[in-house]
C-alpha cells in the first residue's frame, strides 16, 4: 500500500491495515497548539482545516473562542460531533473552502499540508487566501524531510516548497523544526508500519519520545500572516 493513495474515509471508518488507531489521534490537543494558544496566537474566528476527529477544535472552543472545524472525510466529522457540540464541524474540500469566503482570523493545520499533491497545496493555499481576512495569522505544522523513510508519511516538505507555495499571498513570520506529537509508541508504530507498508520499518528506532512513551515526529511550524 502506497500511503500517497490512502484513503482517509476508510481509514477513519477503520477499514485499513491500520486499524482503528491512527498515529494523530492522542485523545488531546497537540502540545504545539496548546503552546500557542497560551502565547495568545489565536483570535477571532478560527478555522481548523483537515480537523480530523476534532481535538484542538475542542480545545481552542473551551478557550472562548468561535471554531469551524472542516475535513474532507465525512467519518472523521461525524466522529468529531460526537466528541464536542462546542463547535461547528462540517465536510469540505480544503483545495474549494467554498462558501467560506472572507470569514476567518485565524487558521490551524495541524498535519494537513502534508497530505496533498503539490497541485493541490497551491490550491490549498489560494483557497486559504479566499476564506480568510487580510491580517489573518496561520499556524501550519507539516513533516519535514528530517522524518525516516520508513514512517508512513505521504509526502514530506522541503522549507523551500513552504515558503514559495505559503509565501504567494502571506507573509511567513516564523518557520522551524519541532516535534508532532503521535498516539503511538515505537512498538506500536513499527507494528503499523508493518501492516501498512508490509515491509521491515528500519529506522524508525532514531525517533524520539515524549514522557508518554509516544514518538515524537520532525515537523515544520510555520507562522504566517495574509497580506
Amino acid at each position: 500500500m502506497d500511503v500517497q493513495d490512502v484513503d482517509f474515509e476508510e481509514l477513519y471508518r477503520g477499514g485499513t491495515p491500520m486499524g482503528r488507531k491512527m498515529p494523530w489521534d492522542i485523545g488531546a490537543p497537540q502540545p504545539a497548539v496548546v503552546a500557542l494558544a497560551d502565547a495568545g496566537e489565536f483570535t477571532g474566528e478560527v478555522l481548523d482545516i483537515g480537523c480530523g476527529l476534532g481535538d484542538n477544535s475542542a480545545f481552542l472552543a473551551s478557550r472562548g473562542l468561535p471554531v469551524t472545524g472542516l475535513d474532507g472525510a465525512p467519518s472523521a466529522i461525524e466522529q468529531a460531533r460526537a466528541r464536542t457540540g462546542d463547535v461547528t464541524f462540517a465536510v469540505a474540500d480544503a483545495t474549494k473552502l467554498e462558501g467560506y469566503e472572507g470569514r476567518f482570523d485565524t487558521v490551524l493545520d495541524s498535519a494537513l499540508y502534508h497530505c496533498l499533491s503539490e497541485d493541490e497545496r497551491r490550491r490549498y493555499l489560494a483557497a486559504l487566501t479566499r476564506a480568510t481576512r487580510p491580517g489573518a495569522r496561520l499556524h501550519l505544522f507539516a513533516f519535514s524531510p528530517e522524518v525516516p523513510d520508513a514512517f508512513p508519511a505521504p509526502y514530506l516538505i522541503s522549507e523551500a516548497n513552504l515558503r514559495e507555495t505559503v509565501g504567494k499571498d502571506w507573509t511567513i513570520e516564523h518557520l522551524d523544526p519541532t516535534v508532532y506529537t503521535t498516539s503511538m509508541t515505537p512498538d506500536e508504530l513499527a507494528a503499523s508500519v508493518r501492516a501498512i507498508l508490509a515491509e521491515d520499518p528500519a529506522g524508525l528506532g532514531a525517533l524520539d519520545t515524549d514522557a508518554d512513551g509516544r514518538v515524537l515526529v520532525p515537523v515544520w511550524q510555520l507562522k504566517a500572516t495574509r497580506r
